[in-house]
């Protein structure tokens, strides 16, 4: 293949969802390219827009501002070049594996014999010869993926777009599939000219990429990229392998900002709100509890190999310790603060009044109990902080953050939610306003 021709272009590339004051940014202002021969991996927490950045490079939406060409072409509808594997296996249950990759030939006016024998070719490919008859109940989750990947290679696509394709499998399993991908494609035996990754593993990128795009969220952009020059087979005992995870979690993490910037604002309120990280307290005493054991920084990138958590769900915790003052952030290190000392070495009950006082500051907290503070009865349904929140941001995300925010204020004793009712309460009734006499 041609190492130098350009197969993709993404010019000042956003997406907007909704309108007005409605308006949420998925992802802005987003330039990259792709050329023929390459592996890229797109890295980034969750929120970031990787997957949209994907479904518009194939045509499966829209942008709202900018361009996506493909070989210079502006991509209009589904772009025809590319091909998706999703993450979950989407296969058609009532039908055999021959019957599952077949079908996307068929789709395409190939006739039923000429499809049949192109994906029984397509099956052998990647490793599943005699299970052609076979149903995906029959098989294991990497069985299924690997027929998600003989499905994809089916239409013949030049650009083969992966959106976090190993993750919903188990660690032995994703390691094969993992392994089997790359000796394909190191060994030119795929049918395609180059390869797009979502992931939220950086062992995983570096491993399988020739290059990796960070990204970060609200708004999701691109902030830098990193060649990926060590030689393959690739491991983490590797010369350079750890260096370069430290430099991408420290592009990932980023640096601890002044307190103001740190908490955002509180929904409705002019500014940036700032969304809670779906991380858990469990999670966050965890790493506490292993900061506050080592003396002084720590290296980010060695974490998630001590905690045995993968990037995503550490840039979270790490993330929810910044925003509650419990450690700090800079340049790939992670340090915690005397406050986070206390809690680590804490009682139970004096964790909950440490991480109380550390969440009545932060403005999505005190919006949340402000709310119900201002009826008599001091407590609203759900469905009021979910239309409120659906004001700023998509349904699913307004959801989550509500879920966040709800695991948090119930660990903190500041409010009570009825699962049944789907209401929230203050957990002091004393905290309730009395309306003034008339």
């Amino acid at each position: 293949m041609d190492s130098k021709t350009t197969l993709l272009r993404v010019d000042k590339v956003s997406r907007d969802y909704g309108t007005g004051e409605r308006r949420f940014t998925a992802v802005k202002d987003i330039n990259l390219t792709l050329q023929a021969g390459e592996f890229v991996a797109l890295l980034g927490p969750s929120g970031c827009g990787k997957s949209t950045l994907l479904r518009m490079i194939t045509g499966l939406i829209a942008p709202s501002q900018g361009t996506v060409f493909y070989r210079d072409k502006p991509v209009i509808g589904v772009n025809p070049h590319t091909t998706m594997v999703f993450q979950s296996f989407a296969l058609y249950p009532w039908l055999s594996v021959l019957g599952n990759v077949a079908l996307a030939l068929q789709a395409r006016g190939i006739p039923t014999d000429e499809s049949q024998q192109r994906a029984i070719k397509l099956i052998d490919l990647v490793g599943m010869d005699g299970f052609e008859n076979a149903y995906p109940r029959e098989l294991s989750g990497g069985m299924r993926q690997k027929v998600g990947f003989a499905r994809a290679l089916a239409v013949e696509p030049e650009m083969l777009c992966l959106d976090e394709p190993f993750s919903a499998l188990d660690v032995l399993s994703a390691e094969a599939l993992r392994g089997e991908l790359l000796e394909l494609w190191t060994n030119q035996r795929l049918p395609i000219q180059a390869i797009l990754m979502v992931s939220h593993n950086i062992e995983e990128a570096i491993s399988m990429a020739d290059r990796i795009v960070v990204m970060d969220k609200e708004p999701g952009r691109i902030v830098t990229e990193f060649p990926v020059n060590l030689p393959r087979p690739r491991s983490r005992t590797q010369p350079g392998f750890e260096a370069l995870m430290d430099r991408i979690y420290a592009a990932i993490a980023g640096r601890t900002e002044p307190e103001a910037l740190e908490v955002g604002t509180a929904p409705g309120a002019p500014g940036q709100t700032r969304l809670l990280p779906p991380s858990s307290v469990n999670a966050l005493a965890g790493m506490l509890e292993h900061l506050n054991e080592a003396e002084g920084k720590h290296d980010i990138y060695q974490l998630d190999h001590d905690l045995e958590i993968d990037m995503e769900d550490l840039v979270h915790t790490i993330e929810m310790a910044e925003i509650l003052g419990f450690a700090t952030v800079a340049a790939g290190d992670i340090q915690i603060t005397p406050l986070g000392e206390a809690f680590a070495e804490a009682s139970i009950l004096a964790r909950k009044d440490i991480f109380a006082n550390r969440a009545r500051r932060l403005p999505m907290i005190t919006w949340l109990l402000d709310m119900l503070r201002s009826v008599p009865e001091g407590n609203l349904p759900r469905k009021v902080f979910d239309t409120a929140l659906q004001v700023e941001f998509p349904e699913d995300i307004a959801d989550r953050q509500l879920d966040t925010a709800i695991d948090w204020g119930r660990y903190a004793e500041l409010l009570v939610y009825d699962d049944r009712s789907e209401r929230l309460s203050l957990d002091i009734p004393d905290e309730v306003e009395t309306p003034s006499a008339a």
